[in-house]
C-alpha cells in the first residue's frame, strides 16, 4: 500500500460530508470494495465534487453511441498524453474490465500508434488525441472525414466532450497530486 496521501488538499471524512455526497461516496464503495480516491479528493468542494461527477456521468454513463469501453479508450490516451497518472491508471483499470483486455489500456497509455485497436477505435481515439493536443487546428474536413467513417455528430461531439473533460480532470488530479488507489493497478490483469 502506498504510503504517500491522496491529495495535497484536504481529504474530509466521510461522516463530515454533505448527505448526498456521503451516499455516493458510499453507493461506490459498496459497489466496487473501496473508495477511488477522486471522490474523497474532489469531496472536499462539495458544489464542484456535484458539478464534476454530474458532467462525468453525462458523459461516460451513455448507453447509446459509443460504448463504454470506447469511452474508457479516449481517457486512457488522452489522460497519458496530459501525464495524470491518476486517470491512467483508474480508468486504465476500468477499460481493461469494460474491453475484457488485460493489455489495452497500457498500450494506449504508452504508444497510442501501436495499440491494438479497431480501425473505428484507430479513428476515435487519433480523433481524441487531437482535440487533447490541438482542437484549435479541428476543422470542418476533420469533422467530415469522422462523418465519413460512420461516426454520428453525437458521437463525434461525445469524443471531442470526453476530451475536454478528461484535460481538466487530469490537470486537476495533477493540481491535486491525486494518488491512484493501490487496487486499480492489479484490476483485470
Amino acid at each position: 500500500m502506498s504510503d504517500h496521501p491522496i491529495s495535497r488538499f484536504p481529504v474530509p471524512d466521510l461522516a463530515d460530508l454533505p448527505d448526498d455526497i456521503r451516499e455516493r461516496i458510499e453507493t461506490v464503495q459498496e459497489k466496487s470494495g473501496f473508495i477511488p480516491n477522486v471522490f474523497v479528493a474532489l469531496a472536499h468542494r462539495p458544489a464542484e465534487f456535484r458539478a464534476f461527477f454530474a458532467t462525468h456521468d453525462a458523459l461516460m454513463d451513455k448507453s447509446e453511441g459509443l460504448s463504454k469501453a470506447e469511452r474508457e479508450m479516449i481517457v486512457v490516451a488522452t489522460s497519458a498524453i496530459n501525464d495524470c497518472l491518476y486517470c491512467v491508471v483508474a480508468h486504465g483499470a476500468i477499460l481493461r474490465i469494460r474491453a475484457k483486455n488485460p493489455l489495452i489500456a497500457d498500450q494506449l497509455a504508452t504508444n497510442p500508434l501501436k495499440a491494438d485497436l479497431s480501425e473505428r477505435e484507430r479513428d476515435m481515439v487519433d480523433f481524441a488525441l487531437l482535440t487533447a493536443t490541438d482542437s484549435g487546428s479541428i476543422t470542418d474536413d476533420d469533422i467530415d472525414t469522422m462523418t465519413d467513417r460512420g461516426f454520428t455528430d453525437d458521437e463525434i461531439w461525445d469524443i471531442g466532450a470526453i476530451a475536454a473533460f478528461f484535460a481538466m480532470s487530469n490537470r486537476l488530479a495533477n493540481l491535486a497530486s491525486m494518488r491512484p488507489n493501490d487496487e486499480f493497478y492489479s484490476m483485470a490483469r
